[in-house]
This record gives structure tokens, sequence and C-alpha cells, in this order.
């Protein structure tokens, strides 16, 4: 049986990782959080002062993720989208905050003047939504509202309900 996979991405702070691992723990799908996977796996390409943060080495995730993926049942979580396989996803969730809400998640986590201003422009721009219509196909990827507890309850209600019918629907 084809089992599928889901990408959720968007802005750091948009809340990916709270949805990843609550629907992965409802729908029995397996969650990888690719920055974990990164930092676990030392899959860096050097550190970038500016965003004080390490940068990843694209080509060793992908490979390291190859297998996972060509199983299925793979819930994706990471905040670019642009360099993984478009073959690999089914769906693909953006999820996005409001400027006031995102600002006050990425203060919390003590993002520097300079990456917090960036990220809320990324958000603003919807910089993320455009890179994932631009390597996916526009049908699989959805907008996904991401401010308040009930954003979330209804988020996972509405993707374990896709899930249901992508399930109805390829299985033959």
């Amino acid at each position: 049986m084809l089992l599928l996979n889901i990408l959720l991405t968007g802005t750091p702070g948009v809340g990916k990782t709270t949805l990843g691992k609550e629907l992965a723990s409802r729908s029995g799908l397996k969650y990888i959080n690719v920055g974990d996977l990164a930092r676990e796996g030392q899959l860096y390409d050097g550190y970038d002062e500016e965003y004080e943060c390490p940068i990843l080495d694209e080509d060793r995730i992908v490979d390291d993720l190859e297998n996972q993926m060509s199983e299925g049942g793979v819930i994706v979580d990471y905040h670019g989208c642009d360099f993984f396989p478009e073959c690999w996803f089914h769906i693909v969730f953006v999820l996005q905050a409001d400027n006031s809400v995102l600002y006050e998640r990425l203060e919390t986590r003590g993002y520097n003047e300079k990456k917090l201003k960036d990220n809320i422009q990324c958000e603003i721009f919807q910089v993320l939504y455009e890179e994932a219509l631009a390597s996916y196909k526009e049908e699989i990827v959805h907008q996904l509202p991401s401010n308040k507890r009930e954003d979330l309850e209804d988020n996972i209600n509405q993707i374990l309900k896709w899930i249901e019918q992508w399930i109805k629907d390829h299985s033959s």
C-alpha cells in the first residue's frame, strides 16, 4: 500500500513542530523535524555568524531522508522546502501567523534583532508560501492559519480528514 508524505513548512515560529508532533501522534505517521535531524547527524555546511545559526547541508539532508521518504508515512517539518525532491510529498501545508503573534514567539526564542526582523518580513511577504508554490504543484500547496490554540485543533482535524480521504482514494 502506498503511504503518503506530508510537508509542514512556514516561517520559524509559526507552529510547525507543535502541529507536526500532535498530527503524528493522532495519525500514526512518523514525524521528522529536519532541524533535529541535522543536529543529531551534524548535517551542516558551516555557520552563519549574522543569523547565529548553523548552515544546513541540504544534499546530506536529502540523502539521509531518501529511504524514509520512499517508504512513506512521513510528516516532514522544516522552514524551507525548495531543496526537497518534488516527488516526495503528496501535500504541502504552509503555516502562517499574524506578525504580532509571530514576533512574540520569536522574541521568546531569543532571536537577535536582524533575525527577528528578517523572519517577520519573510512572513509579511509570504516568502515560504511562494517558495512552496514554486517547488510543488499548486493543487497540493495549502495555507493554514496558526495564531491560536483553536487554529491548531482546526488544522489537525482538517489534515486528519484529508489523510482519511487520501487513504480512501488510494486504497485499491
